[in-house]
């Protein structure tokens, strides 16, 4: 029973504000996939079991796999304790801090400076670092970021935003099987569907994007908490999130575009801008908001 419940439960101190916003995003979302759904059935009606049928094969493909090919796109390549010792030891004392099961850890060959966790769930994560990041951090902020990501583990942040974002590809998916399939060719509502079912997916597609992205800036926010809570060194994590932040300037621009289609599972995102628009469509907050945050922390723990 003990085992079963450190499983399931982490040190990790609870965020109400978290939970609020994501069941409230996944109810959000769910209500824009029933009402889609039921749009697809009604504009393709003989068509409706291939719908389902597509739909349910495409989100058990993303959830259980999507992790996985993210991980092998960015390189990751699991290390044992004699290969890495000290990151080995730093993800050891997280996990006893958290009372966690250990992760596998990872490292990918790349300059670009960052770190990403993956993994449906505690059973199954992951955590990588890239060789960049290895050589710029000292080890406290080392064990800032590796708190940081170990805390999207214990919240579940990998299958949530799996969840979330699924919409988005699912009304994609469905404006192809409306355009290409030919399931209505011999339908006279053939017209109507192929001008209301794009139509329809972009709409849905545009609301899921916004509404993934506003979940994952404060699924940012909220690993940065829980990281300083859990280590009591909220000035380690602000040093590592300014010192990869600074870093990420002098990285050719040629490997960060290679690195900015993971930017959602990177500890800070490869590109950033000040700009509203990029604000609003960024996976991560800004870097001043989140020092902000870690600053008020320190000040709470009364940290020298």
């Amino acid at each position: 029973m003990a085992r079963a419940r450190s499983l399931s439960r982490s040190r990790y101190a609870p965020d109400r504000g978290l939970s609020a916003r994501m069941a409230t995003t996944m109810f959000l979302i769910g209500l824009l996939y029933v009402v889609f759904v039921g749009v697809l059935m009604v504009l393709l009606r003989g068509a409706w079991p291939v719908v389902l049928l597509i739909t349910g094969l495409l989100f058990v493909g993303q959830f259980w796999f999507s992790d996985k090919i993210a991980a092998l796109g960015m390189g990751a390549r699991e290390v044992s304790r004699e290969q890495a010792p000290e990151l080995h030891g730093t993800v050891d004392r997280i996990c006893a801090l958290a009372d966690m099961p250990k992760p596998k850890v990872a490292i990918a060959d790349s300059d670009v400076p960052n770190a990403f966790a993956t993994g449906r769930g505690q059973k199954t994560a992951l955590v990588c670092v890239t060789t960049g990041l290895l050589r710029r951090l000292e080890p406290e902020e080392l064990e800032g970021v590796l708190a940081h990501e170990m805390s999207h583990v214990a919240h579940r942040d990998v299958a949530v935003m799996t969840i979330a974002s699924f919409l988005g590809v699912l009304a994609g998916m469905m404006t192809r099987v409306a355009l290409y399939s030919g399931l209505g060719r011999r339908n006279s509502n053939l017209g109507i569907a192929v001008l209301l079912v794009p139509l329809v997916s972009a709409a849905v597609y545009v609301v899921s994007f916004l509404l993934t992205r506003v979940l994952s800036r404060y699924r940012e926010l909220a690993a940065d908490r829980a990281a300083a809570l859990l280590t009591g060194r909220p000035s380690a994590l602000a040093s590592a999130l300014t010192k990869v932040s600074g870093e990420m300037a002098r990285i050719p621009t040629r490997d960060l575009r290679k690195a900015e289609p993971y930017n959602a599972f990177w500890f800070a995102p490869a590109f950033s801008s000040k700009e509203g628009l990029s604000r609003l469509l960024s996976t991560h907050p800004p870097l001043e908001q989140r020092l902000e945050q870690l600053g008020r922390i320190s000040a709470r723990l009364g940290e020298v």
